[in-house]
């Protein structure tokens, strides 16, 4: 085998995985097919991507376009190696993305790839960060697959103001958010709290808290803890592991990078 795949994360209707090949140029391409349909960012090395979509060389920060059952071949003619992070989304899934994305019309991928597009550098750079944080993969799909869709469809996204009814929505979920922010929060799970679909929910949560779902679960976390740093004396991994962080070493990174401190600095202050 030349190529491993490790699942990042994944939830109902799409999947991320890192994908690492090791082929060379003295390695033969085989033939193989998307099992759903697929977006994958070329993280380092380069490789010839062919499929019923046309062909091309993919480099880092190029996205791989794939449509489920589709055959492909990837093949390293002129160096060894590459990383990809990929995903991969089911029709009903990516369907819903579509459908809320001004003049896109199918699910399936007219051309094999985009290359490293300005419109694309933001949830590019925030997938590469969020493959380090899993729990925010949800959020990367989402906003990967609407991207993607936007750009094949040649739409210009606007800033609609949310209205009052999806303002009174997203109420529905911060309240939620509040009340269970030791919990595991999908986005899927919230968007439900709103009466949503998890695209539209995503992108209207930016607007009315600016700032994303994932982002305001973590504010969240992090304000108690430093509430019960200082008002108890309960020891800090108790503190990490009732605000929801799943290890020590996890909390105190994200809390001395928002906080400044370390949680025992912080309490000590």
């Amino acid at each position: 085998m030349t190529a491993t795949a490790h699942l990042l994360a994944s939830g109902p209707g799409w999947r991320a995985s890192d994908i690492v090949c090791t082929a060379g140029p003295d390695d033969r391409a085989f033939e193989e097919a998307h099992p759903q349909h697929c977006i994958a960012i070329v993280r380092s090395g380069s490789f010839r991507y062919r499929s019923t979509q046309g062909s091309a060389v993919l480099a880092p920060g190029s996205l791989l376009l794939g449509n489920r059952g589709a055959c492909f071949e990837c093949g390293h003619e002129h160096a060894a190696g590459d990383r990809c992070l990929a995903f991969q989304f089911e029709p009903g899934w990516l369907e819903g993305i579509v459908a809320a994305v001004p003049g896109a019309r199918q699910i399936g991928f007219a051309q094999a790839h985009l290359p490293a597009l300005a419109p694309l550098a933001s949830v590019v750079a925030e997938a590469e960060i969020a493959a380090d944080d899993p729990e925010g993969l949800e959020e990367t799909a989402l906003r990967l697959a609407s991207a993607v869709a936007s750009i094949l469809s040649g739409a210009k996204p606007g800033a609609a103001t949310p209205s009052a009814r999806d303002q009174r929505r997203i109420t529905r979920a911060l309240r939620h958010i509040e009340a269970h922010c030791e919990d595991v929060l999908s986005i899927d799970e919230l968007a439900r709290q709103a009466a949503m679909s998890p695209y539209h929910f995503l992108r209207t949560f930016r607007a009315v808290v600016g700032m994303t779902p994932h982002q305001y679960v973590l504010r969240t976390r992090l304000h108690r803890a430093a509430l019960l740093l200082r008002r108890t004396t309960q020891p800090v991994a108790g503190i990490a592991f009732d605000c929801g962080f799943g290890d020590l070493s996890t909390f105190n990174r994200r809390f001395k990078r928002v906080m400044g401190a370390s949680p025992s600095e912080y309490r000590g202050a």
